[in-house]
């Protein structure tokens, strides 16, 4: 049963139960700070409580993804300057990875349009992808492509590209848009508009650190929030 879309108060419990779980191992696995555990933990909960736990799910391997791509090649990106603390993801980073999602997912609980469910879908897809296509460019690709003028430049640097980290990228955002259709979040009649949704966003995070993020008027977390904001516009606008 459920209330405006959010599930009933009895089930409530699940979802703190579901969070705590989904909090703890992010944090003993090293993938979030405290600060980061905290802010994820309200993120996974708004998640279950307005789309369920196909929503968690994806979360979840986004989480996966995010976690592996970031510890291949860590002592090769440790020496190039580019690896994330080890102690994991702050919340703020969490929340310009995650929060799009989580906002979407509570407007389609509240209006009941799946629009906004596949926006969230797309958010999801493009924090992968991008999270993806950068760490795994920086630990395999020596150097990259500055995507405004495609001149050569040090593997992590803002605005850079590489072959490497794009298709890599785009094989983390099909992951995650097709584990989002697996648990019934979307119908696979939907399963492009993510997937393509994500790939745009991707881009524009990559012209947005080349640009803005190169002149000091935004930061990192600020692309990144820009980016999938941009990508859950898409997807709604393609559906």
């Amino acid at each position: 049963m459920s209330i405006n879309g959010f599930i009933a108060v009895r089930e409530l419990w699940m979802a703190g139960a579901v969070t705590l779980a989904f909090t703890v191992v992010a944090r003993w696995l090293r993938g979030v700070s405290f600060s980061g555990a905290v802010a994820g933990a309200g993120i996974c909960f708004v998640m279950y409580a307005a789309a369920g736990p196909g929503a968690v799910g994806t979360l979840a391997l986004v989480f996966a993804l995010t976690w592996a791509s970031t510890r291949f090649g860590y002592s090769r990106k440790k020496r190039l300057g580019t690896a994330e603390n080890q102690q994991g993801r702050t919340a703020s980073q969490v929340l310009a990875n995650l929060s799009v999602a989580a906002a979407y997912a509570v407007v389609s609980a509240l209006t009941g349009k799946f629009v906004f469910l596949l926006g969230t879908a797309a958010a999801l897809s493009e924090a992968a992808a991008d999270t993806v296509s950068s760490e795994l460019g920086q630990a395999r690709s020596e150097v990259a492509r500055l995507i405004t003028t495609w001149e050569k430049v040090a593997a992590g640097t803002s605005g850079g590209v590489s072959g490497t980290g794009t298709a890599a990228g785009i094989a983390a955002a099909v992951a995650v848009s097709l584990v989002a259709v697996w648990v019934g979040l979307l119908s696979k009649r939907w399963l492009g508009i993510p997937v393509l949704a994500a790939a745009l966003g991707m881009i524009a995070d990559s012209f947005l650190g080349a640009t803005l993020e190169k002149r000091g008027l935004l930061n990192n977390n600020w692309v990144n929030f820009l980016s999938t904001l941009l990508a859950a516009a898409v997807a709604m606008v393609l559906g």
